[in-house]
């Protein structure tokens, strides 16, 4: 283990051993990485532990730079551990170094299947017992870490001591369709929000389109900028501050001359390259909601064909607003992007397998025991509301808070307000 401070924090690093595929826990291991935080004045006291459980898949854990809102209001009351979730940040990674060592496209298949939230939840069992051994600790989940955070309640609720959720409530009967086809709506509504905000961008994106419809440009990174990749930054919409970003961009483009500047084609690469920290986000994200059913299918790209206002070719010729998508992954991703690419083959065999084992278990939500509480967004762009809303009918005892003050990331931009606002929801008598 190695010790660092940071600006009144101890930061402890831990390393630990767990196997690929715990239903055959003496074959392959991998590394998984987490990060334990304290407040300096509260080290070596034995505060109760709090797991946190990001977004993704496929991103490693936030790095603490010291003044998150969220974290300080944790460290109050517990020491915070940031997990480098399997296959990401200083966990062993997936990337196309294993392309080198897995060469079959259906073995790197079978070695991606088991990065999904029930093996990252057996994953945090391993860690929690050799912490803390038979105690429980608590759990709060961002986003996808939310959807963990519901496989851990599931499948291992004797390990946890309470949950926090933020914007990652899923609907735990829905399909990967329904899900798309409850998500288009609301990501063409970001749209309306954003033109309606912002007039001037619908000309602006148009003129982008257009020159990208009728010529070739490569991003610096190699990448064709298509008009569905220009599209795919619509993906940022979803964030407290992703409009004025789109709207930043869309400035100007073509500043000094007739075609996308230097500068706008670097901006855009930055915002493609935010979106995730590996292929493993592209990789596995229909597969975070399937479950036992029928091949997912691609079924962002079969669902977005059911809202032709997607259609940019025909907005183009009908003069009609080009709409951004959000968090949707396409198969035409693993045609043009060169991370991707090498991924193809197995990207198509996760799209049709043709079954996943179970990530929630509906019976054992219903009589749940552990304390809950979920912040639900109002209008957020990657977990349906009324999915979420769904599900917390089904979870025995979680108190969900619906707002619309905040975006999908509030719990990074209210300095700490909705982690504080779910502490009173679960401290409160019923």
């Amino acid at each position: 283990m190695t010790t660092s401070r940071h600006l009144g924090t101890v930061h402890v690093d831990h390393t630990f051993t767990v196997p690929l595929d715990h239903n055959r826990p003496d074959d392959q291991q991998i590394q998984v990485y987490a990060r334990e935080i304290q407040a300096t004045g509260q080290a070596g006291r034995d505060l109760p532990w709090l797991l946190f459980l990001g977004g993704g898949p496929g991103a490693a854990s936030p790095r603490p730079f010291g003044g998150e809102g969220w974290i300080n209001r944790a460290l109050r009351d517990y020491r915070v551990l940031m997990l480098d979730q399997r296959g990401t940040g200083r966990s062993t990674p997936v990337d196309r170094r294993l392309l080198a060592q897995i060469r079959d496209p259906g073995a790197q298949a079978d070695y991606l299947s088991h990065f999904r939230a029930d093996a990252i939840v057996r994953d945090a069992e391993i860690i929690r017992r050799t912490l803390i051994g038979d105690r429980p600790w608590s759990v709060l989940g961002q986003s996808f870490g939310g959807l963990c955070t519901i496989t851990y309640l599931s499948f291992a609720p004797h390990g946890l001591a309470q949950a926090f959720i933020t914007g990652g409530l899923p609907g735990v009967c829905a399909t990967a369709d329904e899900v798309y086809r409850a998500l288009y709506p609301t990501v063409t509504l970001k749209n309306t929000e954003h033109y309606d905000r912002f007039p001037g961008d619908v000309d602006q994106a148009r003129a982008v389109a257009r020159y990208l419809h009728d010529h070739r440009v490569i991003l610096p990174s190699g990448r064709p900028l298509t008009v569905k990749t220009f599209q795919a930054l619509g993906n940022m919409l979803g964030g407290t501050d992703g409009s004025l970003r789109l709207h930043y961009l869309l400035e100007d483009p073509f500043t000094g001359g007739t075609e996308p500047s230097e500068a706008f084609l670097y901006q855009v690469e930055r915002e493609l390259a935010d979106v995730a920290g590996g292929p493993l986000y592209y990789l596995l994200h229909e597969a975070t909601y399937a479950q036992g059913m029928a091949a997912t299918r691609w079924s962002a790209q079969r669902i977005r064909d059911e809202f032709p206002a997607f259609d940019a070719e025909a907005a183009l010729g009908s003069g009609a607003p080009i709409l951004f998508t959000g968090e949707m992954i396409y198969p035409w991703m693993f045609d043009t992007d060169p991370v991707l690419q090498p991924f193809r083959p197995a990207a198509h065999l996760i799209a049709e397998r043709p079954a996943w084992p179970a990530l929630y278990d509906i019976d054992r939500l219903r009589n749940n025991t552990v304390p809950v509480a979920a912040a639900i967004y109002h209008d957020d762009m990657y977990l349906d509301r009324g999915l979420s809303l769904s599900t917390a009918q089904i979870i025995h005892g979680l108190k969900p808070w619906l707002t619309d003050e905040y975006q999908h990331d509030g719990l990074r931009t209210s300095n700490g307000a909705v982690l504080e606002h779910l502490l009173a929801l679960i401290n409160e008598h019923p």
